[in-house]
């Protein structure tokens, strides 16, 4: 039986295989994932963002990195030079001699297959005279010709030849490993088991232990837990906690503190500069002793918010210390909003200690409007925008224009707003409303219901209540554009009423017939919502009232009309209950009833069909947003002061304004490009009655476009658990039949018994 025999690489050939493979299985990945994205594409989005953010600070420092970055660069000479190494192996490998082929005593001989023997003994002589070692030939060639004739003349020979492949028999098996034979030389095995223990011993479990050790201090949203568990200590300790201890909470956070993160750094010079700092700002509690407020970390963090709040130039020393701040502070605002929430649900559920108050909650998300807009709190929310300063509020706040918010300026027409901004050029004018124009403009849509229930519309005591808001982003160049269209509709229909005046002799009266359509169309509308048989026709006092306040009537006329409605009214009541008094054979009112039967079923499978097709819409919705995976990509934030580009985010939630207490968590929509739907659930109080909250949503980059919408709750009696369900009442007439069929039954078999005996 063959053997097996296994040997290292002593040419090299197999390792060149096995190499070739590691650098290929290396090279082709990374240069998927490492290959430099297209600059040009990155350079010219950057240029289509110029006319609006390119005062931006973020901005002015992406294109410095693009300028001054050379990683891309080594990037690129990285993977084109692995890429020359696995081309180099490749074309080694392509050059090796296969060293097992298949052996063929024809080919040996020169012969074709199935040559007689006659052809392989004068063959054979032929090659013997010219490569046997006595005439000057070939020593290997001549024995390999010999064995070849054997092969083929050799009864046994041959036989081993076709069974094995080889004359000789059966030989062992060869086994290559492909790596080169001097790594188990013994000259080299101390050198082997160092690289080995090197490999397996040193640096895989400090990779593995870095990578552990980081992961258990970071949580899923890269928020050092420490820095989770001091906010929750402090907001469980303030829940009333203004702006103030707000900012003093987040700049003690650990992710600012040197020794638990190292981009923290505290320079020699600091000792200066911050106190410098402290003393132009004033009133940062720089005596608070209470820990880890008067740390170092701490207070360097928490002037240099300050002063980035004051919009307050700072040394080029502590310039990229106060950059790496403002980029940590709206992460570690947001995780406070958690942690906030997570209070409010464990005093809901458990109770035992007060929840954070609201105020606590919309500070969080009001101080990361402040931080990434570089704006106090008391501060006009124009100062966002360009070419703005203190001293240019006063044209804006004057009696004339009164504009303090952003919407006050977008809704002055084109030719006050040029006249108030006079003191901004042309060019400074075009550029403040080009960046206004990208400002976002929000509608949200509210629909409440309660979904899985019978009557989604009806709201009972403890049930979970669902608001679908569903929020539409728009550009303010939008609301431009519709002022600028609004505004000839109106004068058109302005001349359309005069014209119709004018042909009429009397505006008012128009108007008055208007409005009477008007509440006509409405109540139309409500009776065939409501599903109503009846119907009632509206008196005609209002067009008499607009009659007699025009002049076109006197006040006779007025009491003459009324009167003929009156007696009007008295013949169609009379006539109608003439009809009545006419239906008094029971077939007619069989046949209205089982009309008014037929037609309200019919109303009500049409209902039931709606509401079908609306949860099974929702259903959908909820799958299709479970599967897709949106980017958090939505549009560019114009902010003068923060260094990092940042993308608009919301946040959506109901609360209860009037007992500071939130009633449905907020979510944090970070996908709003265009429209997207959001669901907020709560459940409904435990008590009937009439509820007013509020659907809130705020923006965490800009100030003064939050909006608040109000949220009326009725609260209805819960209806009562049946205990026996109707589907399972069995009705007496059936018992009786089944018992009646038992007792034939019996008696029929006792019958065929006794007949049987």
């Amino acid at each position: 039986m063959a053997g097996q025999q296994f040997q290292y690489d002593d040419s090299g050939n197999t390792f060149f295989y096995f190499l070739t493979s590691f650098v290929g299985l290396i090279v082709i990945p990374a240069t998927y994932y490492l290959w430099p994205r297209d600059q040009n594409a990155e350079q010219l989005r950057l240029k289509s963002l110029r006319k609006v953010h390119g005062r931006c600070l973020w901005y002015r420092l992406r294109l410095m990195k693009a300028q001054q970055s050379i990683i891309p660069t080594l990037k690129k000479a990285a993977l084109l030079f692995g890429w020359a190494v696995f081309l180099l192996l490749a074309y080694k490998v392509s050059k090796l001699d296969r060293e097992y082929q298949e052996y063929n005593p024809y080919e040996v001989l020169g012969l074709d297959q199935g040559a007689s023997v006659s052809e392989i003994k004068k063959q054979y002589r032929l090659l013997s005279l010219k490569f046997h070692p006595d005439k000057g030939g070939d020593e290997d060639l001549f024995m390999r010709i010999a064995k070849a004739h054997s092969a083929l003349t050799n009864d046994e020979s041959r036989q081993n030849w076709e069974t094995y492949g080889n004359p000789d028999g059966p030989r062992a098996t060869s086994f290559g490993i492909a790596l080169p034979a001097w790594i188990v030389d013994s000259k080299n095995s101390m050198l082997v088991l160092l690289v080995y223990g090197l490999a397996f011993m040193v640096i895989l479990p400090v990779v593995v232990g870095t990578w552990w050790y980081r992961s258990i201090r970071y949580s899923g949203d890269q928020i050092l837990i420490n820095t989770t568990q001091l906010f929750m200590h402090f907001m469980y300790k303030t829940p009333n906690m203004n702006m103030k201890r707000l900012s003093m909470v987040l700049t003690a956070a650990f992710e600012f503190d040197p020794r638990s993160n190292k981009e923290a750094t505290i320079r020699p010079t600091d000792n200066i500069q911050v106190p410098q700092l402290i003393r132009e700002l004033g009133n940062i509690n720089v005596k608070k002793k209470e820990p880890p407020f008067c740390y170092p970390y701490s207070l360097k963090a928490r002037v240099l918010v300050m002063a980035h709040l004051a919009r307050m130039e700072v040394s080029d020393d502590i310039e990229e210390d106060q950059r790496f701040v403002v980029r940590k502070s709206p992460a570690l605002l947001q995780e406070m909003v958690n942690v906030g929430c997570q209070l409010t649900m464990m005093a809901n559920s458990r109770g035992g200690f007060h929840a954070p108050r609201l105020v606590s909650i919309e500070n969080c998300m009001k101080l990361t409007q402040m931080i990434v807009q570089g704006l106090q709190e008391s501060k006009s929310p124009l100062l966002q925008l360009p070419h703005f300063e203190e001293e240019h509020l006063r044209y804006c706040v004057s009696k004339k224009y009164k504009v303090r918010s952003l919407q006050d300026l977008v809704s002055l027409k084109d030719s006050d707003r040029r006249s108030m901004l006079r003191f901004l050029g042309e060019e400074k004018y075009d550029e403040v409303m080009a960046v206004l124009a990208s400002f976002p403009s929000i509608t949200m849509d509210t629909k409440l219901q309660v979904l899985d229930d019978e009557d989604s519309n009806n709201i009972t005591a403890g049930s979970i209540v669902t608001v679908t808001v569903t929020l539409t982003r728009k550009r303010m160049a939008e609301v431009f554009e519709k002022e600028q269209n609004v505004t000839p509709c109106l004068v058109v229909g302005e001349e359309a009423s005069t014209e119709d005046a004018a042909t009429q002799g009397d505006a008012s009266k128009t108007k008055a017939k208007v409005w009477q359509n008007k509440t006509k169309a409405a109540k139309k509308t409500k009776q065939s919502k409501k599903k109503k048989l009846t119907k009632k026709k509206p008196l005609p006092l209002p067009a008499a009232k607009a009659k007699q306040a025009n002049g076109s009537a006197s006040g006779s006329e007025v009491v003459a009309v009324a009167k003929e409605d009156e007696e009007d009214g008295s013949d169609k009541g009379s006539e109608s209950e003439e009809g009545e008094g006419n239906k008094d054979s029971p077939s007619e009112r069989d046949e209205e009833s089982d009309k008014q039967s037929d037609t309200e079923q019919d109303e009500i499978a049409g209902d039931d069909e709606e509401e079908w097709e609306a949860l099974q819409q929702s259903i959908q919705r909820r799958e299709r947003a479970l599967l897709e995976t949106k980017s958090k990509v939505t549009h560019p934030v114009y902010s003068l002061y923060y260094p990092e580009e940042k993308h608009e985010w919301w946040w959506l939630y109901i609360a209860d304004r009037k007992d500071q207490t939130l009633v449905s968590m907020p979510y944090h929509v970070c996908t709003l490009k265009d429209t997207e739907e959001v669901e907020l659930k709560f459940p409904a109080p435990s008590k009937t009655g009439n509820y007013q909250y509020s659907v809130i949503l705020r923006s965490d980059s800009y100030l003064g476009l939050d909006q608040i919408r109000p949220l009326k709750l009725e609260v209805h009696e819960a209806k009562a658990v049946l205990d026996n369900h109707p589907q399972w009442d069995i009705p007496e007439t059936e018992e009786e039949d089944e018992e009646q069929e038992d007792s034939d039954g019996i008696e029929e078999s006792e019958e065929e018994d006794e007949d049987n005996d």
